[in-house]
């Protein structure tokens, strides 16, 4: 009995494999966030790839503490976030919301995984659930960062600036990374 009770207890440990894995995909979300593509006020990055990535290769719970690293890093000041940027200027500017939901994308991600298990299909429906509360947490964010003063920025506007021209893009990238981790992870046993 009192060895169950030592065994569930170092559950939560991370292995010396995982804290790798978990640092790794930091680096690779920082890597990802400086390959962008200029097509507006908000250039596309493969900053979600990297993110998508992390949480369908390790899992809701690993890539949950792999993207709070990343965020971590950058609010210290390391430039991990698209244009080199870091810093908390970066985190509370007006388009810090969407990296802050980041963290909101991977808990659901994590919640749902330990309910429906993380077959490719729940990956997919997971993932874009999670990028839609990002989507929202950080349009609302950008429209109470933008409206100081006299300049004012509705919650339509926000969208067809900061999530509409980029859903496509985010969509290929989600699709994507899930398909490619999905079979990374039968090659390595992940």
């Amino acid at each position: 009995m009192e060895d169950q009770a030592i065994l569930k207890k170092n559950t939560n440990k991370f292995t010396t494999k995982e804290l790798v894995l978990i640092a790794m995909f930091a680096a690779v979300m920082a890597v990802c966030s400086w390959i962008s593509i200029p097509i507006g006020a908000i250039p596309v990055t493969l900053q979600t790839f990297g993110i998508f990535c992390a949480l369908s290769l390790l899992g809701g719970r690993n890539g949950s503490f792999s993207i709070a690293v990343y965020i971590l890093l950058g609010a210290i000041g390391l430039p991990v976030f698209t244009g080199f940027k870091g810093g908390l200027a970066a985190l509370t500017g007006p388009t810090g919301g969407y990296i802050l939901g980041f963290i909101l994308m991977a808990l659901l991600y994590w919640a749902g995984t330990k309910l429906f298990g993380d077959k490719l299909p729940v990956s997919i429906g997971l993932l874009t659930a999670g990028l839609a509360v990002c989507y929202l947490f950080g349009t609302i964010w950008f429209v109470f960062g933008y409206s100081k003063g006299e300049n004012t920025m509705s919650f339509y506007k926000a969208l067809k600036l900061c999530v509409i021209p980029f859903v496509p893009f985010d969509i290929i990238k989600l699709v994507l990374a899930a398909v490619i981790s999905s079979r990374v992870k039968k090659q390595l046993n992940l």
